[in-house]
């Protein structure tokens, strides 16, 4: 049963492991990866020359550590209210309306966005003109996006991540929560002293998985809310929207392949580092 997985495992993912040697070459199309001409590290260059390379990183590595531990939070929080949920129908209706923004576009989240934050008619400054206040820039407010961010990623994520947490919960043996119940165990010690505990090798799982795209932003998130806005770059320019600006229009396959390789080695240093502090905190929760 698992040979398949096995198969597209080797195919699309270990087989493709040697073309990461493009990253060390200057690619030419005629030649192939392995025949074109090996430049050591200078594709990695550009991602230092200009000084941006600590800002990007540090903005990859700030919001994805926030969308990782506040969203499994917050999909933790949202599942153990719907399973306490007894009501069938309205518990229907809950998932499918959290679920619901995870198969919405991108393109469509960034026209949300141009529509709530436009200074001449959005939604945002139409209510502050009501109010009797001044309409807002927000397209020139750098502070205020990285909150907007990070609402939409967790808005637009919460469905998915509540649905696997919520497969653990419904896996759980009912005879523990019987038990409890009869020994007088309120919900809310039920759910403090059962089901959180129970969740924490998923929860700890997840986070590890997480970690290791730690430095692979959400390329369709930041492109579609903030664009071209050079503004907002400072406080919103990721590994990811630096790379595509750089090389759009250069078709520099190296360098897009360096910029690539940089993110694997980090996440793969990070799931290291992290699942060796699991393992010397709690080595039942380890991955290995």
């Amino acid at each position: 049963m698992i040979l398949p997985t096995v198969v597209y495992f080797i195919v699309f993912h270990y087989i493709p492991m040697p073309g990461a040697y493009i990253a060390f070459v200057d690619y030419k199309m005629n030649k192939g990866i392995f025949g074109s001409n090996f430049v050591g590290f200078k594709n990695f260059e550009f991602l230092v020359r200009n000084g941006d390379l600590w800002n990007i990183t540090k903005n990859t590595l700030l919001y994805n550590l926030v969308f990782i531990a506040l969203g499994n939070a917050i999909q933790v929080a949202f599942a153990i209210m719907l399973s306490e949920i007894n009501s069938k129908p309205f518990k229907k209706l809950s998932q499918s309306i959290i679920l619901l923004p995870h198969f919405i576009s991108f393109v469509l989240v960034g026209f949300f966005a141009y529509n709530l934050f436009n200074y001449d008619y959005g939604f945002a400054n139409t209510i502050l003109t009501l109010l009797g206040f001044e309409r807002h820039e927000f397209y020139s407010d750098q502070g205020i996006w990285k909150y907007i961010i990070v609402a939409f990623n967790i808005w637009k994520s919460t469905g998915y991540g509540m649905i696997v947490y919520l497969a653990a919960i419904t896996g759980f043996d009912k005879e523990i929560y019987e038990a409890a119940y009869i020994d007088g165990v309120n919900s809310w010690k039920k759910i403090r002293y059962i089901t959180l505990p129970m969740l924490k090798p998923t929860f700890i799982l997840l986070f590890l998985f997480g970690l290791g795209g730690i430095l692979r932003g959400s390329f369709d998130l930041f492109y579609n809310l903030i664009g071209n806005n050079s503004v907002l770059f400072p406080q919103t320019d990721i590994i990811d929207t630096y790379v595509f600006r750089a090389l759009v229009g250069q078709y520099n396959f190296s360098m897009g392949a360096a910029a690539g390789f940089y993110q694997s080695v980090f996440g793969l240093v990070m799931v290291l580092a992290v699942n060796l502090v699991v393992k010397k905190v709690d080595p039942d929760n380890a991955l290995f």
